[in-house]
C-alpha cells in the first residue's frame, strides 16, 4: 500500500493517470462505434498520418499536439470527401492518405537537425512526460467529444447498423458521420501522446473487443468497454511504474492479455 501511495505522490504519475483515465473513456467510447462500423483501420491510418503534423510542428518549433490535431482533422475530412466523390473504399483511401502523410513526415524529419527526443516519444508514446498544458488540451477535447457522443449516441448507433434506414428516418447521416470521423481523428492524436503512433489504435480496438465478449446487450457492451479500458490503463501504468517498463507497450500488452484471458474464460464456461 505504501508503494502505491508513493507512486501517486509524484506529480508526473498523477498527470499520467488522469490523462490515461480521460483518454480511456474517450477512445473506448469512440472505439465501440468504430468497431460497429468496421473502422478499426481508421485509427491506425490517422495515427500514422499525424506524423506529418508532428514533424512540421517540431521543425517550426511550436507545440506538436495542436498542429497534429489540425492535420489529423484535415485527413479525416479528406477521407470523408473522397469516400463520397470516388468509388474507392475507405480502407483504400486511408491507406493512400496515411502513407502519403508518413512519407511527408519523413521528408520533414530529414530537415530537422540532430536527435529529436520529442519525436521519438510520439512514435512510441510517453505518458509520463505529459505536462499540465497537454492535460488541459486532453481534458477539453474529451469533455467536448463525450458531450456530443452522449447526445448523439442513439443516432450514431442507428447509423452504424443501417445508414440508409437512418437517412430515410430523417437523420443527418452525413453530418454525424463527418463529426464522427473528426472526433476519431482528434481522439487518436491525443492517444498518440500516451501510446505512440505505432500502438494507439490498440486502445480503440481492444476494450470494445473484450467488452463485446462480456456483454449481453448494446448498453452493457458500451459500459463493459469503458470499464475494460480503464482497468487496462490503470493496471498497465502501474505495472510500467513498478517494473520500469515502457508505459504505452505495457498498456497494450495488458489489454491483449485481458482479451485472451476473457476469451479463454468464456470457452471454459461453455464447456
Amino acid at each position: 500500500m505504501d508503494a502505491i501511495l508513493t507512486m501517486l505522490s509524484y506529480p508526473f504519475m498523477q498527470r499520467a493517470f488522469l490523462a490515461g483515465i480521460l483518454l480511456g473513456l474517450l477512445l473506448a467510447s469512440l472505439g465501440v462505434l468504430a468497431t460497429l462500423r468496421k473502422m478499426a483501420f481508421f485509427g491506425e491510418g490517422v495515427a500514422h498520418a499525424s506524423l506529418a503534423g508532428i514533424s512540421l510542428a517540431i521543425l517550426a518549433g511550436v507545440a506538436p499536439i495542436p498542429v497534429a490535431i489540425a492535420w489529423a482533422v484535415l485527413i479525416a475530412i479528406a477521407i470523408f470527401w473522397l469516400e463520397r466523390s470516388t468509388k474507392l473504399s475507405s480502407d483504400t483511401l486511408i491507406g493512400i492518405l496515411f502513407t502519403a502523410s508518413m512519407a511527408l513526415g519523413v521528408v520533414i524529419m530529414s530537415q530537422t537537425a540532430g536527435f529529436q527526443p520529442e519525436l521519438i516519444s510520439f512514435l512510441f508514446g510517453s505518458i509520463l512526460s505529459i505536462n499540465p498544458g497537454d492535460l488541459v488540451i486532453i481534458a477539453a477535447f474529451t469533455a467536448i467529444i463525450l458531450a456530443w457522443f452522449g447526445t448523439s449516441l442513439k443516432q450514431l448507433t442507428y447509423i452504424a447498423f443501417n445508414e440508409d434506414a437512418a437517412s430515410i428516418a430523417g437523420m443527418k447521416t452525413k453530418t454525424q458521420t463527418l463529426v464522427l470521423y473528426i472526433a476519431l481523428a482528434i481522439a487518436t492524436v491525443l492517444g498518440v501522446k500516451i501510446l505512440g503512433i505505432i500502438l494507439v489504435s490498440a486502445l480503440l480496438v481492444l476494450p470494445p473487443a473484450t467488452g463485446r465478449l462480456l456483454a449481453k446487450s448494446f448498453k452493457s457492451y458500451l459500459w463493459m468497454s469503458l470499464l475494460v479500458s480503464e482497468i487496462v490503463i490503470i493496471c498497465g501504468l502501474t505495472l510500467s511504474y513498478f517494473y520500469d517498463l515502457p508505459s504505452g507497450a505495457t498498456i497494450v500488452l495488458t489489454g491483449t492479455g485481458l482479451f485472451f484471458l476473457t476469451t479463454l474464460s468464456r470457452q471454459v464456461m461453455k464447456r
